[in-house]
């Protein structure tokens, strides 16, 4: 019972590198309102490898700074630019209150898994899994062909409809099926090209052309 009353997490960034020598990092700002998330006393959960000596522990924030635009961050305990590099690549997390509103185009993981995959208005699949990578947000889709792997932004996932329940993907041709193979070498196979049979047009519906997604 007390797992169930346990606050839904926020991702809310990324340390990259270490900057300077006093122990400040370089975010990678996952929120849309870090005034409010990144103010003293805040307390993020860190993803990390299992073997970081930071594994299952928690980071307290002192300040936020800005340097020619780029937001920068100072933890308690993490005085030198050593400790600092220690903690680069890892992920933020937060508690959010069970009163707060979401953020727009911010979903928990638990909203995203189970979601129905639409491609061109047709089910293709369903969200099995999301991995947070410090790269980007990988969505693994179930199909009846296996796991397929879609990343997390919007060119690729243009629409989440929570209330519809579906995901709409616009993948690159090959992403949710194998591409077919390459039209072999006339020369290699010994056959005759276009210009041998006096056919200019091409194949026999006139167009070679790949899907767009």
């Amino acid at each position: 019972m007390a797992a169930a009353n346990r606050p839904q997490q926020l991702r809310v960034g990324r340390l990259t590198k270490a900057h300077g020598l006093k122990g400040a990092l370089k975010l990678e700002l996952y929120t849309d309102d870090p005034e409010r998330r990144f103010v003293p006393g805040a307390v993020f959960s860190l993803q990390v490898p299992e073997e970081s000596p930071w594994h299952g522990r928690t980071l307290e924030f002192r300040e936020l700074r800005w340097y020619n635009g780029q937001p920068v961050g100072f933890f308690e305990g993490v005085e030198d630019r050593t400790a600092a590099e220690g903690l680069a690549k890892a992920i933020l997390w937060v508690d959010q209150p069970v009163d707060e509103e979401p953020e727009p185009d911010a979903w928990y993981d638990h909203q995203l898994i189970g979601l129905a995959v639409v491609r061109d208005g047709e089910r293709i699949g369903q969200v099995a899994h999301v991995d947070h990578l410090p790269a980007q947000d990988l969505l693994i889709v179930k199909t009846k062909q296996g796991d397929v792997m879609v990343p997390f932004v919007s060119a690729f996932v243009p629409e989440v409809d929570i209330e519809a329940g579906t995901l709409t993907v616009t993948p690159p041709p090959g992403l949710f099926e194998e591409l077919p193979d390459e039209a072999p070498d006339p020369e290699e196979t010994g056959g005759t090209d276009a210009s041998d049979t006096g056919d200019a047009e091409g194949g026999a519906d006139g167009s070679d052309e790949t899907p767009s997604a």
